[in-house]
């Protein structure tokens, strides 16, 4: 356990984030399962706006990575394209 406030803070701020990263996590594997899972083209290609939409936005406040966002988007649509 930490003994300093400013230790006992910032182990307080780390738990928050790790619950509030594991969501997104969550969110973008469902996304994507989701959409992989859809029969329709139509339906696939609505799922895939709302799995664009959560990778930009975990993008966004740094849970994964820009470049990874992209690239698991871009593995995404060529599934759905084809």
């Amino acid at each position: 356990m930490p003994n300093k406030n400013s230790a006992k803070k910032a182990l307080r701020q780390t738990k928050k984030r790790t619950v509030w990263n594991t969501e997104r996590k969550t969110a973008i594997k469902k996304a994507i399962k989701e959409t992989l899972r859809a029969e329709k083209k139509e339906d696939k290609a609505k799922l895939a706006k709302v799995a664009q939409k959560v990778l930009d936005k975990a993008a966004k406040r740094g849970v994964i990575k820009k470049k990874a966002a992209s690239r698991k988007l871009s593995r995404l649509m060529k599934i759905v394209n084809a």
